[in-house]
């Protein structure tokens, strides 16, 4: 591999990251898997040629997907996580100490395998974590077939490309529908609106006739350049992204967790858009 990951997720527009030290490169059976050292961003892993994560930006998007439906809701018991295999989303999630369950679907056990090696600065001890149970499997055919409820879904895949396309069909949000317990909330990424716009207003067309309440909140992650970052909501309980303040703040404090970027005052604030994100809305 070249002194740069060139990333080409974008038709017209490519952004790069030096490779300082190449520490992982494999052709798994799903996709080719690249960890890296970058002086700027430190450990950073790609999926066929895209940026997932880097170590030093991750947590604005991990506590993003994880405490604003999880403080939103309230009373979070048993959580699923579709794709998330290097962590970051599970050890925000496990902060939650009424958080009795949380399985998580990962396609690619190559993945966990190099998280538990290499990663652990972003997902600590969660894999060892008694709560915690794994999962490796198709996340379609999971909630297809599953029969267990849970309180909050979180999909934290790739794009829609490759084997992460079909996670952002309607009948992918469906199965999810059918395992969430009653006022659940679903929460989705939905890539950078400015340049993935279709791809969140596909997803948004694809949740509206089966919740009551959809819509995207935001958040600014540097690595996924182009823009706020967009996250998709769908759930039955229409109070939940009304949450006060108040509220949220209580049950913050009383959760007592460490964030460096999610605040209450930011998870309210998350919810509203741009006019260009608000057009975007089916």
């Amino acid at each position: 591999m070249s002194g740069w990951l060139e990333e080409t997720l974008h038709r017209d527009f490519r952004i790069g990251l030096k490779i300082d030290r190449l520490i992982y490169d494999k052709k798994t059976d799903h996709q080719h898997l690249v960890l890296f050292e970058n002086d700027m961003f430190g450990l950073v892993m790609a999926l066929d040629g895209v940026i997932q994560m880097t170590e030093n930006d991750e947590y604005i998007y991990h506590e993003m997907l994880t405490h604003v439906p999880i403080l939103a809701h309230g009373a979070v018991r048993n959580v699923l996580i579709v794709g998330g295999g290097d962590g970051g989303s599970l050890e925000e999630v496990l902060k939650h100490r009424s958080v009795e369950a949380v399985t998580m679907v990962e396609l690619d056990p190559a993945v966990i395998d190099l998280s538990r090696t290499y990663l652990r600065p972003i997902c600590g001890d969660a894999f060892d974590d008694p709560r915690f149970q794994l999962v490796i499997a198709d996340g379609m055919d999971y909630v297809t077939n599953c029969a267990d409820r849970y309180d909050t879904i979180i999909i934290d895949s790739t794009d829609p490309l490759g084997p992460g396309e079909v996670l952002f069909s309607s009948a992918f949000y469906a199965g999810c529908k059918q395992c969430l317990a009653p006022g659940g909330v679903l929460v989705t990424q939905n890539g950078v609106p400015f340049l993935q716009g279709a791809e969140l207003t596909r997803s948004l067309a694809a949740l509206k006739p089966l919740f009551a309440d959809t819509s995207c909140y935001l958040a600014t992650v540097p690595t996924y350049v182009g823009g706020p970052m967009a996250f998709g909501w769908a759930t039955e309980n229409t109070a939940l992204r009304r949450t006060s303040l108040a509220v949220l703040q209580r049950r913050f404090d009383r959760a007592a967790i460490e964030t460096r970027y999610y605040t209450p005052a930011v998870h309210g604030g998350a919810f509203i858009v741009p006019r260009y994100v608000a057009e975007l809305f089916p």
